[in-house]
This record gives C-alpha cells, structure tokens and sequence, in this order.
C-alpha cells in the first residue's frame, strides 16, 4: 500500500487594530527535509485577528492541495496544520462551536477544501510560527504602501530558518484534531527537537523552559483560569470598599476603555475558550465587552461575587477607620473577622471561593477560562494556589482591569502563572 504523501501548514493571521488593517500568511512545509515548499501571502484590507487567522488557514490548505492535487483526490495525501490560534484550531476540530458569524462561512470553506480525514489540527506557541507570522506582517506592510505582497521581495524564509528532521508525522486516525497518540511526538519533530523524540538528553543550552499559558506535557492540559479583575468604577480611584452588598456600580468611561484595551489583548492571544463572571455589574460589563470581540457567550457564577462589606460600603479606608476602628482593626488581625453591619469575614469568602473553584476546575478540565471578577476572589485563588496564610492577602497589588493565571492539574497540582499584568493598558 502507497504510504501517504505528509504536509505541514504553518498558518497566522493579524490585524492592526482588531478590527483594523488586516493580513494572512500561510506556509506548506516538508515535514522530513523542513523545506518550504510554498508560501501565501494577502492584504485584505479592514478585518479582524479571527478572519485573517482563518484567511491563513484557507490559503494554506489551497496551497498545499495545489501542490499535490493527484493524491489529494486519491486520499493519499495527509496535512498537519499548525497555528498559534486556539480559536481556529479547536474550532476545525470540532472541539468549540462556531458562534461569531463571520467564523462559519471561513470555516465552511476551509473544510471543503480537503478531506476531514485528511486534516489535524495543531495548537503551537507564537513562536514556534513565525514563518506564518512574518509572512501576515510582509503583507500588511504591502497593504499600508497601497501594494499587495510579492513573493519575490519575501524574507519570511530567510528570516525564520528551518532545521531539516527525519521524523514524520504520525499516522492519521480518528477524528480531527490533535489526537493523544503521536501527538506528543509529532510535535517534537515539528519544533526539531530531537530530543523530545527519542528521548535523549538535550545538549547544555538547549533546554526550552515552559512559557506562558500552555501545559506540561507530561502533565497534561490544566483547567487554566485567566483571572480578570473588572475594569474601574468611580468609586475605583478613590479606593471606597466597593463589595457585594452596596449599589452595585457600573463601569465608568475609564473602566468601558479598559475593557475594550483588555478585550483586543485576549483576542489576539486566541486562548481564551470560555468566559464565566460575577454576577454584578462591573463584571458582567466587562464580560460582555470581551465576548464581543472573542464571539462566546458569558455564564454567570455567584460564587465570583465580591466580599459583602457591611456598613464599610463606599467608605474609604480613612473613613472606616474613623467610624469603626475597633471592627477595622479586628478585621484586619483575623480572617475570621467580618466587616460592621453582617458583611463578610475573608474566611467565608475563602471557603464559597474555594468551592466555586472546585465546580469550574471540574466542569472546564483541560481547558483555558476567563473568570472575570473581583480583587477579593482573585487574591482568594491566588494565596490558595501559593498555599499562602490569609495575612497574605494584604500584601498583593491588584489593579483594576489586570490579568493574573492559575493552572489547576488532574493531579492536584497548582501553578500560579501570571498576576496583576496590567501591560495591555499601556
């Protein structure tokens, strides 16, 4: 029996606004010599991340079909397609429906190119696709002088070298995707390590430490939780306990551009596949305004509501102090403590936190989620992932509108991953 004819596609997609000034780059790759075999590359004017990823994917598939249209037709053709868009890759899974509807004729036409049988769908980091990605920004780069891009005046190849492997690719079998089988190993040779392959040592230097959101793989996908802290409410820079138990406030102008700023970071990173909030207002705003550009829909979780602080509502650290500095102090001496009036004491908000997380590490195992919500149940998950003792929670900077990563393994295992990342308001 003829063995398979293998090809890789390294596809990306950017645009310079979201949406905004738009390009794709696609590339078909020799999975055994790492030769380029070839390259696309397109202005398409005004879109977003999402359409221009999927732009990327069609034309690589186009491209690779082209080049082998005889075994294509026969089944005798098998493509990998590599992209560091979690979206477009577990969507042509499978995996994720396809809401937004710009997606669904993309994708429609995407799968028609070739067989379902025929195409595997892989996640890599960004910088394991820099060929795709150098090609997007060569033609957005034509786009903006009012050209179109040209292969001839091309130096994505030259600037992104390729190291020749003699792995293959692991048989297809089963539905599309990333199959558990071979996967480990075919991305091994995709990232020329050899040693991940074979199993050998790698040469001193040579070691390439984990980074950002992604998994161990020897410990499989995390449930990952990306927590947000809402964007600012007026009550918000005059530092006023702002809880569960007040008047519920709604973003503010500031607050609305902090959403919009953390919204286009998180859809360009594409890792994002689902988005839970606090019932209350500010989150839930802020949510919304992240659904928008990603295309998911927002489940609401009381369990991610903010501390009810009594009679300490609105009030300003000094004002408190002032009114009720014998409770103050007991407060901030025990977790057990809770504000005047029938508020919260930190210890119950640890244990409905606590809770809450174990519900969402069940129910998303394995997956990446957006937990939009409040500086007490993100410090909440924080000092319980550190194993850190409640004092500890006065003693971390949390800003409106940040970012911190928590990942939770099968195992028990718990990783603090990013906190209080603010660079995206920059």
């Amino acid at each position: 029996m003829t063995q398979p004819r293998q090809l890789v596609i390294e596809a990306d997609g950017g645009s310079r606004g979201n949406p905004g000034p738009a390009g794709y780059g696609a590339v078909v790759i020799d999975p055994v010599t790492g030769e380029t075999l070839a390259e696309a590359a397109e202005y398409i004017g005004v879109a977003t991340n999402n359409v221009a990823e999927y732009k990327g994917l069609i034309a690589g598939l186009k491209a690779a079909k082209a080049l082998l249209p005889d075994a294509s037709a026969d089944g005798a053709l098998r493509v990998r397609v590599r992209m560091d868009s979690k979206l477009v890759v577990e969507q042509m899974s499978g995996r994720w429906k396809i809401k937004h509807p710009d997606m669904k004729p993309l994708a429609a036409e995407a799968a028609r190119i070739l067989p379902a049988s025929a195409v595997t769908y892989e996640w890599i980091p960004r910088e394991q696709n820099k060929h795709a990605d150098r090609l997007a920004n060569e033609a957005m780069d034509a786009g903006k002088r009012g050209r179109q891009w040209e292969p001839s005046s091309s130096t994505a190849a030259l600037d992104t070298p390729r190291p020749s492997t003699t792995a293959v690719l692991p048989p297809v079998s089963g539905p599309p995707g990333d199959a558990a089988a071979g996967a480990a190993k075919a991305r091994a040779a995709m990232s020329a390590r050899p040693e991940a392959a074979t199993g050998t040592a790698p040469a001193a230097g040579m070691a390439a430490p984990q980074v950002g959101w992604a998994a161990a793989p020897d410990l499989g996908a995390p449930a990952t939780f990306v927590l947000l802290r809402h964007g600012e409410t007026a009550l918000t820079p005059e530092k006023r306990f702002s809880g569960s138990g007040g008047s519920d406030p709604e973003l503010s102008a500031t607050g609305r551009d902090q959403a919009e700023r953390i919204a286009r970071s998180l859809a360009a990173r594409g890792t994002i596949e689902e988005i839970v909030s606090s019932p209350l207002r500010r989150c839930r705003e802020t949510a919304a305004a992240v659904a928008a550009r990603l295309g998911l829909e927002v489940r609401i979780e009381d369990g991610l509501r903010e501390t009810d602080f009594g009679a300490w509502e609105g009030l300003t650290f000094a004002e408190v102090r002032e009114r009720y500095g014998a409770d103050l102090d007991a407060w901030l001496a025990s977790a057990k403590a809770a504000p005047t009036g029938g508020g919260e004491s930190f210890a119950e908000v640890a244990r409905r936190v606590a809770s809450t997380r174990d519900r969402l590490t069940a129910r998303y195992a394995g997956r990446t989620v957006l937990l939009v919500t409040h500086v007490t149940p993100i410090k909440t998950l924080v000092r319980l992932a550190l194993g850190a003792p409640p004092e500890a929670m006065f003693r971390m900077e949390l800003s409106a509108a940040s970012v911190s990563a928590v990942a939770y393994y099968s195992d028990g295992n718990v990783s603090l991953r990013l906190l209080n990342d603010t660079s995206h308001l920059r």
